[in-house]
């Protein structure tokens, strides 16, 4: 069926086609099932339904199959219905519990990669891996597919770290790759987006500057800095993980078959060859010691079979780190430590500096045993703060006038303690909750101040959390929200 292309100026996030009911029944397709366009190139796309605003003869195609096949208003694509894809019959097999073969996993990630599943197919996958889990050999087996039906970069020497997450605030790495770059070490650091939590470290730098470049673009700047903190979905690296974790982000589930072979998957694509792993636990972190210590063998032992050297830590995750949980608020706490302002979060500097005295001492920049000196000297001196401006030069932003740029959102609401006590804990989970209802990620400036941590003795009316919104009806929501979870709890 030739069907002619009328702009509705829309963006999916995914390839959408709308079209009318008449044109639906011709086709024999129903609402979110696949369509194959052909006009210049041939790609799939998910059908949705229109009354009134298209006629029969007419298309409408989101932002992002138009620029991929290169058309606008007026063109004709060839419309048929596409056949289910053989790779939901192997996600069928997992959701059995059966253990998947690479050929099987490749076909699942290269069509996802194409946009040949849905959203709901795709969410059906995780289900698999969150259900049944993966074997050792399945887990190796995505992670070489995820890197197969995406691009590389063969950076020599690199190095990588990366957190599991779970943990509110906990933004280390700005402040590890500054250290640790400014000794020659090539850092070629790409973060997710927040999946869970209230920012990830791409949200968090896109306050300093651009993450989102072109593999060309980081090659560039890792030449003038050795490091680059850029957003790792802008360069098609393991692309099959990035459209795993957007469902994962609305699914509110994070495998833990899927977080190896995501977190693998980028290392490998990246060139990187030795990768720290930081593993959180606790409470209300992802998880307890005992899986953080299975974790942590499972991670050396997939690593090494993938040809990686993984060192792995297990943390103290409990309680938040650093003071802000948001965007904007976190990255204050990482301009205070490297600026080694008097009320920087401690915190947040000592694990910064554990971490980063790891990376020096894997890689020999020093001996065993003084890689805390080390980085503490990089540090105090302020070479990290040095290194971390020509990061962010390289990437188009400037520390010029900082303090104006990291303000946080104009409505707040500060949280007083009822009683006097002890702070006896303090919910990541809960924190996170309420950070999504007063606009994070998406509201920059939006987040929450932590003005105490667990230990912490206070007085009835001493400060506890201040919440800032964009708006009064989003602090309205975030603050019915604190009331209901009472994520600090004083005894």
């Amino acid at each position: 069926m030739l069907l002619k292309v009328k702009s509705l100026k829309f963006v999916a996030g995914r390839p959408v086609a709308i079209i009318s009911r008449r044109t639906a029944r011709a086709l024999s397709v129903y609402v979110g099932e696949r369509i194959r366009l052909k006009n210049r190139k041939e790609m799939l796309a998910i059908v949705d339904i229109s009354k009134g605003i298209l006629k029969e003869n007419e298309i409408a195609l989101s932002q992002e199959i138009l620029d991929e096949m290169k058309i606008s208003e007026g063109y004709a694509v060839e419309v048929n219905a596409a056949p289910r894809p053989k790779s939901a019959e192997h996600i069928l097999e997992k959701l059995d519990g059966k253990e998947l073969d690479y050929q099987s996993l490749h076909e699942i990630a290269q069509d996802i990669v194409n946009n040949a599943l849905t959203e709901a197919e795709i969410a059906y996958f995780i289900s698999g891996m969150y259900i049944h889990g993966m074997t050792e050999r399945e887990t190796v087996a995505l992670t070489k597919a995820m890197v197969s039906t995406g691009k590389s970069m063969k950076i020599k020497n690199a190095i990588d770290k990366h957190s599991i997450g779970g943990v509110a605030g906990n933004r280390t790495t700005p402040i590890v790759v500054s250290i640790c770059s400014s000794t020659g070490l090539v850092i070629p650091k790409s973060s997710s987006r927040a999946i869970t939590s209230a920012a990830g470290t791409a949200d968090v730098m896109e306050c300093f500057s651009r993450v989102e470049f072109s593999v060309q673009d980081i090659k560039r700047i890792i030449h003038k800095a050795n490091a680059c903190l850029v957003w790792g979905g802008a360069l098609n690296l393991a692309p099959a993980d990035d459209k795993i974790i957007q469902v994962e982000r609305i699914l509110g589930l994070d495998p833990e078959a899927q977080l190896l072979a995501s977190i693998l998957s980028k290392k490998i694509s990246i060139g990187a060859k030795y990768v720290l792993v930081d593993i959180p636990y606790g409470k209300s972190a992802k998880v307890e010691k005992a899986h953080a210590v299975l974790l942590a063998k499972k991670f050396e032992k997939i690593g090494s079979i993938l040809g990686l050297k993984i060192k792995t830590i297990l943390t103290d995750g409990s309680q938040p780190i650093g003071r802000g949980v948001g965007p904007i608020l976190e990255a204050r706490d990482v301009y205070s430590v490297l600026a080694q302002k008097s009320d920087r979060p401690l915190d947040l500097e000592k694990k910064s500096l554990l971490l980063a005295s790891l990376i020096l001492e894997m890689m020999r920049k020093t001996k065993k045993g003084k890689g805390l000196e080390m980085a503490r000297d990089i540090l105090e001196s302020k070479k990290a703060l040095a290194q971390f401006k020509n990061i962010i030069e390289a990437q188009g932003g400037t520390l010029k006038n900082i303090e104006n740029k990291l303000k946080p959102a104009r409505f707040s609401h500060t949280f007083t303690s009822q009683k006097s006590g002890i702070v006896k804990e303090i919910s990541s989970k809960k924190i996170a909750s309420i950070a999504f209802s007063v606009g994070c990620p998406a509201d920059k400036a939006a987040g929450l101040l932590l003005h105490v941590h667990d230990g912490f003795r206070v007085k009835k009316g001493d400060p506890l959390v201040t919440l800032y919104a964009e708006t009064r009806e989003k602090l309205g929501f975030a603050k019915d929200s604190f009331t209901k979870l009472n994520p600090v709890l004083i005894k």
